[in-house]
This record gives structure tokens, sequence and C-alpha cells, in this order.
């Protein structure tokens, strides 16, 4: 396996028991009550991570544009944790609990039009989840993700320990069916969510700027894009604080009329419009970036699964 894919093969810190107590207190005694245990999580990591604080200042002193400190290193580990800790209420259904502002559906809907489904390419950042949540609100349309079988696993396990009755239909990258699956759902006018800052297999990826220094961004996911000739949406559930996500779609790519002579140069193409937005969102909500490791250094670095 490569450096650069080794992040898919590393265990999860939590388990399905302190999953279970958590949903339990969530649930039993409310979203208040439930987040100053946050505020432990976030100090711990604080104090016990240092790969991750130090990813995550560095990262940070780009983005604010001055030397990120430790309270800078924890508020943006609290605002991982509180996403992470939203899931618990986005897969019960307990959207009154939150102030989503949504802005771009109608991109989704245009997409969707023509019963050939859409392609949303997302990062880590802010809420991938409250993404899908809030498709399966407005009017149960089929949403799926693509991931690694290793995290597919991890995930439904977690999921199982939130809320036996959710359900997520993964399509697992790696197995020889993947492409196939994948092309049947969007045929069936399915939406299908896929994170693109991290490097797949093998994949290869390109050098681009993000926040002022080259970073190695990958080129799977524009390939998959590309092999599909799909327009390619780029979707992002920013975390405000509080209980307020902003949900916003916009156009990225588009392969549908791509000839094969001009497809490494339109992947490219798009990889380089999705570093720019990526930069410029986390530049306007610097605490929503969640990938703690050397992001300049290292295609794809070992931590758990989202």
């Amino acid at each position: 396996m490569t450096a650069g894919a080794a992040w898919t093969t590393q265990s999860e810190r939590s388990n399905q028991a302190m999953l279970r107590l958590m949903t339990w207190i969530s649930l039993r005694l409310g979203r208040r009550v439930a987040r100053v245990v946050l505020v432990g999580i976030a100090a711990y990591f604080v104090a016990f991570a240092p790969r991750a604080r130090r990813a995550s200042r560095d990262y940070l002193s780009r983005a604010l544009g001055r030397r990120a400190g430790l309270r800078d290193a924890w508020r943006h580990m609290f605002s991982f944790a509180a996403t992470v800790h939203d899931r618990v209420y986005l897969l019960n259904d307990r959207f009154d609990l939150f102030d989503i502002r949504l802005q771009g559906a109608e991109l989704v809907d245009a997409a969707l039009a023509d019963g050939r489904g859409v392609l949303l390419v997302g990062a880590h950042l802010g809420s991938f989840e409250v993404l899908r949540a809030l498709s399966r609100r407005r009017g149960g349309m089929r949403v799926c993700m693509m991931m690694y079988e290793d995290n597919a696993r991890k995930i439904n396990a977690a999921l199982q320990a939130i809320n036996p009755h959710a359900s997520h239909d993964i399509i697992a990258l790696g197995r020889p069916d993947a492409m196939l699956r994948l092309s049947e759902a969007l045929d069936s006018g399915a939406v299908v969510g896929l994170l693109a800052d991290r490097t797949l297999h093998g994949d290869g990826s390109v050098q681009l700027p993000l926040l002022g220094t080259p970073a190695p961004w990958p080129l799977g996911p524009w390939r998959i894009a590309a092999l599909l000739r799909r327009p390619v949406l780029l979707a992002v559930g920013l975390y405000r604080g509080g209980n307020r996500y902003d949900v916003t779609f916009s156009q990225l790519a588009d392969f549908s009329l791509t000839a094969r002579a001009q497809r490494d140069a339109a992947m490219r193409a798009a990889a380089a419009a999705y570093a720019a937005a990526v930069q410029q969102y986390c530049l306007d909500a610097p605490y929503n970036w969640f990938n703690f490791y050397d992001f300049w250094t290292t295609p794809s670095s070992p931590q758990p699964a989202r």
C-alpha cells in the first residue's frame, strides 16, 4: 500500500459502546447538555494528539494569517467534534434543532431533471452529513456515498450505534463492481456524494496551491467523473457555530461532452477549480477544515475515518 493511501487502514479512536452512550446522553438529556462533553473531548485531543495539534496550528496559521495558538487549536477540534456529534440528531431526524440555510438547491434540481442523477463532490470541510440528511428531508431522494470498504464498514458500525434504523447507501470503492454500481445509481436518478480531498489508491495527484503553498490534490474523483461523463456539483455544509449550518451547492465541472483526447486537461482544470473553491471556504470558515495532518507534504495521512 502506498503512503498516500495509508489513511484508509487507520483504526477508529471511538467504539460502538461509547457511541451508544453518547447517543443516549444526546437524545435523552438534549443537545445543550451533551455539548458540554465536547468541551472536554476537544481539550483531550489538544493535549494528547500532538500530530493533530501541530497540523491544526500549521493550517490555521495559514488560514488566519497569524500564528495560531492552543486556543485556536481547541476551537478547531471543538468544531470538528460538534459536527460529528450533530450526526446523532441528523440521523435521528431531529432537523428541528438546526438552522440550516440552503443556497444553490436549484442546481441540484436542474441536474436531476433529466433523470441521470448528479455527482456531488465535497471535502473534509464542515459537515457532509447535513447535506445527506437535508436531501432525505426534501423529498426522500436516493442519496449514495462513495468510500473505501474498510471505512464503509466502520461508518456502518457507527451508524448502527447511533440509529439502527438509519440507512446509508454506500458504494465501496476498490471492489470490482464499484464503477458499475455507481453508474447504475446515477442512471436511476440518485445523488452520489464523494469527498475529493484525499488521494485514492494509486490514482495520482496534482500539485495545486492551498493558502499560498502547493499541495497534492487527488485526480481520482475527476477521473471517475470523466469516465462516467457526468456534471459535477460542489457541495459544502459549513458549521457556523451554535445550531447553524450554511449548505451551498455550486457548479464545478461538466464532463458530459468531454472528448477522450481532452479528458486529462479537463480533469486537471476541475481539480484546480475544486482546490480554489476549497481555499475560499477555508478563508471564509477556517475552523471547518477537518484534515488533521500535514496536507501540504502528504497526499493522505493516517487518521480516523469520518
